[in-house]
């Protein structure tokens, strides 16, 4: 498995050793033991899937206190680019976003830890995505920040995309409370 560290801390990048012949190919989608060997000792409670066609963008997620959660993410189907926004204040990125292509061919993982809103777009038809969590969801404890928020100046890669009303209503940036502390 390869490592690839990003410009923000907490942030890593996955690639997992697939194993590819004329049948297609085999890839270990989560080992524990080499996770935690690779510094992600984490213990995941929920596993998501969801389906989306071009254009949709989801996002940007978060819980807060003991429902924080912490994302493994990759795409089983398709192509996304999926984006992590820095909300730990006192960080040294606070505001700043991260962002990465997940696909099928690729077969990358990227790793969120909470303190970090999470949302992604669909580069092709379709895509299927999927991603562990270390927390459950909690209704009350979730939180949205704007998608389209010019403070934060994300490139969604995406002409008139498709977003939920409850996320065209999110809050600000400039709006969210101190609920992660670097």
């Amino acid at each position: 498995m390869n490592i690839i560290d990003t410009p923000i801390s907490g942030l890593i990048v996955f690639e997992p050793d697939v194993f590819s012949d004329n049948r297609g190919y085999f890839f270990e989608s989560y080992n524990q033991n080499k996770y935690e060997q690779n510094g992600l000792n984490k213990k995941f409670v929920q596993d998501n899937i969801s389906k989306s066609v071009y254009g949709t963008t989801r996002g940007l997620h978060y819980q807060v206190g003991e429902f924080a959660q912490g994302k493994l993410c990759q795409v089983l189907v398709g192509k996304v680019l999926d984006v992590a926004l820095d909300i730990r204040f006192g960080s040294p990125t606070f505001g700043q976003y991260f962002s990465i292509e997940l696909s099928e061919e690729n077969k990358k993982q990227f790793w969120l830890p909470p303190g970090f809103a999470h949302g992604f777009s669909v580069l092709s038809d379709e895509a299927i995505f999927m991603y562990k969590c270390t927390a459950s969801y909690s209704k009350k404890d979730e939180r949205a920040i704007l998608f389209s928020d010019n403070d934060l100046n994300i490139d969604w890669q995406v002409e008139n995309p498709i977003v939920s009303d409850k996320d065209l209503v999110a809050q600000k940036f400039k709006e969210i409370e101190k609920d992660f502390i670097y």
